[in-house]
């Protein structure tokens, strides 16, 4: 039907189109500088013999009680330390600021010239001060493909078995959650025995890659 004959019927019968505004957050991701995805510079090389040259990092939930909490973790690919995480009530963006810090913390200046840090393409990683922070510390950023979760598999696999290991869901308060995950996180790099690390912990291995 023409567009002309549908405008006079309109008139007509008193017919109004209802006209959406338009999405302000739009706007402002125009206006400022908006998310953007990097390329997957790991491309699955999970194979790693130096400590502090491939960080992994991702969020994943904690639901106890009917409520949900949020870890976020950097593991180290060689070793396969959690080198740092945070445990947080919330998906702001704080929870990645605080992780990044604490990663800095642990690597007290000792960067690898050719460090790495790769994610999944979520919000918080294609933000623009996630990026901006990790080049301030003088890291490249590498991403995952879109909906590939194979791509930072040993990140995935290290949430898998601390869940399996972790009796998380009977904790009465956040504060009981974030005591257990602490201890979690000691027995994980200090006293879990791996095979693929030739039996050792994480800790252990990461000092016999350094020794080597």
């Amino acid at each position: 039907m023409n567009p002309k004959k549908i405008r006079r019927l309109m008139r007509k019968y008193n017919f109004f189109a209802k006209v959406r505004r338009a999405n302000p957050y739009k706007n402002i991701a125009k206006a400022t500088q908006e998310h953007k995805t990097l390329p997957n510079l790991l491309n699955r090389e999970f194979t790693q013999d130096e400590p502090g040259k491939v960080f992994l990092t991702d969020i994943t939930y904690l639901k106890y009680r009917g409520k949900t909490a949020y870890l976020s973790c950097v593991k180290d690919v060689a070793s396969r330390e959690i080198v740092a995480y945070e445990l947080s009530q919330t998906l702001k963006m704080s929870i990645v600021f605080h992780t990044l810090r604490k990663l800095d913390e642990k690597l007290d200046g000792n960067v690898h010239p050719e460090a790495m840090i790769h994610s999944d393409q979520g919000f918080h990683y294609t933000h623009p001060e996630f990026q901006k922070s990790v080049k301030q510390m003088n890291l490249k950023q590498s991403m995952s493909r879109r909906g590939n979760c194979i791509d930072n598999a040993p990140m995935e696999s290290f949430f898998g078995h601390m869940k399996d290991e972790m009796d998380y869901k009977q904790v009465q308060t956040f504060e009981d959650l974030k005591q257990l995950v602490n201890q979690y996180m000691i027995f994980y790099n200090e006293s879990r025995r791996q095979w693929n690390l030739k039996k050792m912990t994480p800790a252990e291995y990461r000092s016999h890659l350094i020794a080597a």
